[in-house]
């Protein structure tokens, strides 16, 4: 086992910014304890968080590892856990981790653990990296056989998840990937719930205060009874696809999301297509929200403003419940359409910020400098 020099076995948790960090610091509470308990013999473990850019300029996993290698080498760690939110490849799969028992090194990637109960599986798979790299396999000087898996949360019946395959030449000896529509979802999810999309609601600030503007007015317009009531709901479900389809296109064709690769092999391609996707469902969960939201407020608005006689005398329809909901109803697509508008009065910035995470909105960033350059 890896033990300094005063006995206790130093564990560093190098985060990337954001997400990654917060998760880090959460389970620095209680590792130290479970890592000690797990272990047995009497083995102490002292957990440090690290929170700095590792992954900046780059995503190919060995170049990670030798980062890590030569941070850690820097420092008085016994083990390095390298925690990023970034989706990364390896051999044409995706990477869930990288394990260097001789070394004491592990590249963990959050978004294959999937977006649901993320901190348990993040504390899960920490915890099983470092006792494998802390155990008697460890210590040997050949290390463990390439391909050897562990036992613990990285395999599983229900997770697609399975041994990788490792360049001869890279300082990982063990890989863990996921692979098929099962690993693609995982993953993808993994990559949506790290941009929050809820944060996309109060980030659109002038675009929600354009739909607001256009709910209430439209509330409130005779041509606008009349039309509500002669849908049907075939054809409202259509307006709020239609309303919905087209402010997702409008914030990411006008904010500039989707990612254009200037390279042309496979893997560049299926990153591409793997950020695209989860900008469409971040983008699309954010709007649905926002129309959610339009409902409610538009029906509260009705309850207040309306008038059952005069919306009678001009409908020729009496003003019940049913006649409330279809009209939010209608309203909310009118008004996402007049928030759309509005979203043009954005800055890119904005809503790249409300969109995505500060290390995808890093990532971004640097990409656009190297193809301005």
């Amino acid at each position: 086992m890896r033990v300094s020099s005063q006995g206790v076995t130093v564990v560093a948790l190098l985060a990337d910014p954001d997400a990654p960090t917060e998760i880090a610091h959460r389970m620095a509470r209680i590792l130290p304890a479970r890592l000690a308990d797990k272990s047995g013999q009497g083995r102490r473990f002292d957990v440090q968080v690290v929170s700095e850019p590792f992954t900046a300029r780059t995503e190919d996993p060995p170049t990670l590892m030798r980062r890590i290698m030569d941070r850690g080498r820097a420092e008085s760690w016994d083990i390095v856990v390298a925690l990023t939110d970034l989706p990364l490849h390896s051999h044409g799969r995706k990477l869930v981790v990288d394990l260097s028992h001789e070394h004491g090194l592990a590249l963990l990637s959050l978004p294959p653990l999937g977006g649901l109960r993320l901190q348990t599986r993040a504390r899960r798979a920490v915890e099983e990296a470092v006792l494998s790299l802390a155990g008697p396999r460890a210590t040997g000087a050949e290390g463990p056989p390439r391909g050897q898996p562990l036992l613990g949360p990285f395999v599983s019946r229900l997770a697609p998840i399975h041994p990788g395959q490792v360049g001869e030449e890279e300082t990982a000896d063990l890989r863990y990937v996921v692979s098929g529509p099962r690993g693609y979802l995982r993953v993808l999810v993994g990559m949506v719930r790290a941009n929050r999309p809820w944060r996309l609601v109060p980030g659109l600030s002038k675009a929600l205060a354009a739909a607001l503007a256009t709910g209430a007015v439209a509330t409130v317009n005779s041509t606008i009874w009349n039309l509500a009531e002669s849908l049907s709901a075939p054809r409202l479900v259509i307006a709020t696809v239609g309303s919905v389809a087209l402010m997702i296109g409008w914030l990411i064709v006008d904010a500039q999301l989707w990612h254009r690769s200037a390279e042309v092999s496979r893997e560049a391609r299926q990153r591409a297509r793997l950020y695209n996707a989860s900008t469409v469902v971040t983008v699309g969960i954010g709007v649905l929200v926002c129309y959610v939201g339009l409902i409610v407020i538009n029906l509260v608005w009705a309850l207040f403003i309306l008038n059952d006689q005069v919306f009678a005398s001009t409908t020729r329809t009496p003003l019940h419940a049913a006649e409330y909901w279809t009209l939010s109803w209608f309203v909310a697509s009118v008004a996402t359409v007049g928030g759309a508008l509005g979203s043009g009065l954005e800055s890119d910035e904005a809503i790249r910020a409300a969109a995505y995470s500060k290390r995808e909105q890093e990532r971004r960033r640097i990409l656009q400098d190297d193809d301005g350059d």
